[in-house]
């Protein structure tokens, strides 16, 4: 199956959207289809056998509206935002010349000279020029079978048009060209206001591609040259200078010198970086010269791998947008219908309830025409995909990628969160911190060779940290033979003939080896201090004990209690013995404690909370805990780092910060709030719009809204949602 991403020209409204996507998904070989009106882009996945992306391309022609591919730099989705905001912008100019004149010759110079012909004028450049996208979009609407926002526009406006046109002969005293010229001036002033906002709520996106530079020093037979940055290839060595930015992934070939990568990690401490070390593309060179050999170039980048994953998180649809799609899809026909009701109930069913003298075709019109023109699918259709827009925008500058919408909604739900210790509330880095020798025959320095020098074939992080610290005390590293490993035990191995084993009580025991309670208590003492002790013997006799501490993040303790104030309850999963996993524990401010489970059964541990009834995120690192971040109803890869397209994790935090546990977390839940307050107001504003515009307040208190009020209230209640979804900017994550 193939994927397609396609920039979208035309739509007005989320009903195009959703014609679109409708259209694309009755054509053979396309098995998944979804438009987002927010971000005018379309993603498509269909197979090669029946279905490319010209055909694809030629079906959306032929909905009304172009495509074309959507680029990785962005570049065209940015002209394409420039030229509908400068179209609109135009229109709107036009629209205010002519409306404005419009209502006071309407209704201040009622005697103005040729009057009538002179609004008609006005009204037809209003109804044929500046709403001529709104005839556009319902004729197209029309031939698909369906309607939209532009459909509701045309009819109400024309309607009021249409219906003047004979007081150019003196049939009809009333006319109304004033009411459609400034109504459909209004909708434009709407959509105008909507580009400008929608392109705001693109702006994290468009910044991030703007970290790039554009271009790049490049040495080739020995000169420097520049060359574009899209140019590079692998391989190339590229010269960067003291504030400079990286053109692109690559690795340390020459020099060294601080590099700030706070655009990746958020980490405002620039890095030293030297020969062998890794580089990546847009991060800013800050005091030395460098030569760096390209690795990856393209799509391949961390960059635009992070850009890729927040535009498909973008274009995904939330579980929550189910609500507004089944609105939606009745919504126009609802609203046409109850416009012909009123009509029908004023003109037919109520004149008499009309004050005396009053025309009950003219007033049953002008309700009618209130009913097409206030009501507003957009508003619902840009609830959720604004507020995401923003939402993972917001993510994506602070290292926090989620990967669809559901991963934002699944922060909603959750209420158990359980961390892995290693790595993720500790620093990951075990240093040897006791070494103990239970008889004069072996020094410290011999107890800490042997235990190197069996651990020294292992890649458990214990092991490294017992070899390394070998290393840093030149302790010797003897040739070890008949290496194996005992799961959730320990490790054997010979050295000269002797087979020698480390690792915990249970080992020693298999072994038969015999602990005096001194060596007990010590054991004891050492797993109380968050120490994994572990114990280094000779067939059945126990020679020491080494010991190895992994140190809390200094984050790590507050993150948990924010975690706690968000309601969450905390636990911690860990492969130590109970001892030293309660007390490291103690230490975070954790009650709950899963101890002594091996790798492959975190999944189990996962399962069985969530058979408990609990919702549970899982926070780990994306490559050990992979089974149980899949597991789990929420799974936080945690310190990606550059690999920001690890397959599991429904988030993935490029730092091995903590905190950003508890961010992502509240930048989750603070979306999907104002998804809830956007959908809340859309339906308040229809539900009780619609029925004010068709009168039935006019009974009572004597109010009917005007057409132009009412095209006033639906304009400015898209930009409403988008507004109140660019508010998440002001959201605090701490």
């Amino acid at each position: 199956m193939k994927k397609l991403d396609l920039s979208i020209e035309g739509m007005h409204c989320a009903s195009c959207a959703s014609l679109i996507a409708k259209g694309l998904q009755k054509q053979e070989g396309i098995s998944a289809a979804s438009v987002n009106y927010a971000s005018s882009k379309a993603h498509i996945e269909y197979n090669e056998k029946n279905a490319d992306e010209k055909k694809i391309i030629e079906k959306i022609k032929s909905l009304g509206y172009s495509a074309s591919q959507a680029s990785l730099s962005g570049d065209m989705e940015k002209e394409n935002r420039k030229k509908e905001i400068s179209s609109l912008k135009k229109k709107l100019i036009v629209g205010i010349a002519i409306s404005v004149p419009a209502m006071l010759i309407s209704m201040v110079f009622m005697d103005f000279p040729f009057r009538l012909p002179i609004l008609f004028i006005f009204a037809s450049i209003a109804q044929f020029y500046v709403g001529k996208q709104f005839y556009e979009g319902a004729i197209s609407a029309a031939r698909n079978g369906s309607a939209s926002m532009d459909t509701l526009i045309a009819l109400g406006t024309t309607t009021a048009f249409v219906y003047s046109i004979p007081s150019l002969f003196g049939i009809f005293h009333e006319q109304y060209f004033e009411v459609s010229a400034t109504l459909i001036t209004l909708v434009i002033l709407g959509k105008y206001l909507e580009a400008i906002a929608k392109g705001k709520a693109s702006d994290a996106i468009r910044k991030l591609l703007d970290l790039a530079p554009k271009k790049a020093n490049i040495i080739r037979n020995g000169k420097e040259v520049s060359i574009p940055a899209s140019e590079i290839k692998v391989g190339d060595i590229m010269h960067v200078r003291p504030g400079e930015k990286i053109p692109t992934d690559g690795v340390v070939v020459g020099g060294s010198s601080s590099v700030d990568e706070s655009m990746l990690t958020g980490e405002s401490m620039p890095v030293l970086k030297k020969a062998k070390d890794k580089v990546f593309g847009a991060t800013q060179n800050i005091n030395g010269s460098i030569k760096v050999k390209a690795m990856k170039i393209g799509a391949d980048t961390t960059l635009s791998q992070i850009v890729k994953l927040v535009e498909e998180a973008q274009g995904s649809r939330a579980p929550i947008q189910r609500f507004a799609d089944e609105v939606s899809a009745v919504f126009v026909p609802i609203v046409i219908a109850l416009a012909i009701l009123t009509f029908i109930a004023w003109h037919f069913i109520f004149p008499e309830i009309l004050p005396a003298g009053t025309n009950s075709f003219e007033f049953a019109l002008i309700a009618a025409v209130s009913v097409l023109v206030i009501a507003c699918p957009c508003a619902l259709g840009l609830a959720t995909p604004t507020a995401i827009m923003v939402g993972t925008g917001i993510g994506a500058t602070k290292g926090i990628l989620f990967k669809n919408a559901l991963a934002l909604e699944g922060t909603h739900k959750i209420n158990t969160i359980v961390l892995d210790k290693t790595g993720t509330l500790t620093e990951g880095k075990p240093k040897v911190t006791d070494i103990i020798s239970f008889s004069k025959k072996h020094t410290e320095n011999s107890i800490l060779s042997l235990c190197a020098s069996v651990e020294h074939h292992s890649e458990h992080p214990l092991a490294q940290a017992i070899v390394n610290y070998a290393k840093q005390k030149r302790a010797a590293i003897k040739k070890a033979s008949n290496f194996k490993s005992f799961s959730g035990k320990g490790v054997s191995a010979k050295i000269g003939g002797s087979l020698y084993w480390i690792g915990n009580q249970g080992l020693a025991a298999t072994n038969k080896a015999k602990l005096s309670a001194d060596e007990k208590e010590a054991m004891h003492s050492l797993s109380m201090d968050a120490k994994t002790a572990m114990l280094i013997g000779k067939g059945k006799e126990a020679l020491g004990i080494i010991a190895v501490a992994d140190t809390l993040k200094p984050t790590s303790k507050d993150a948990v209690k924010l975690l706690r104030r968000l309601g969450l309850e905390v636990w911690m999963l860990t492969g130590d013995h109970e001892e030293v996993a309660k007390a490291i524990a103690r230490q975070a401010g954790i009650k709950n404690v899963i101890s002594q489970v091996l790798p492959q059964d975190k999944e189990e541990q996962i399962s069985k909370l969530m058979k408990k009834g609990k919702k549970v995120a899982m926070v780990g690192d994306g490559i050990n805990d992979a089974p149980a971040l899949a597991r789990s109803d929420l799974g936080i890869a945690m310190g990606s780092g550059s690999d920001i397209a690890v397959e599991s994790g429904d988030v993935v935090l490029v730092k091995s910060d903590i905190m950003d546990v508890a961010r992502a977390i509240k930048l989750g839940r603070a979306t999907i709030s104002k998804i809830r307050q956007n959908f809340f107001w859309a339906l308040i504003y229809n539900i009780f719009g619609i029925p004010v515009a068709a009168g039935v307040l006019f009974p009572f208190y004597g109010i009917l809204l005007s057409p132009m009020f009412a095209g006033g209230a639906m304009a400015f209640s898209s930009v409403s949602v988008v507004l109140n979804a660019l508010t998440l900017r002001l959201a605090k994550l701490d």
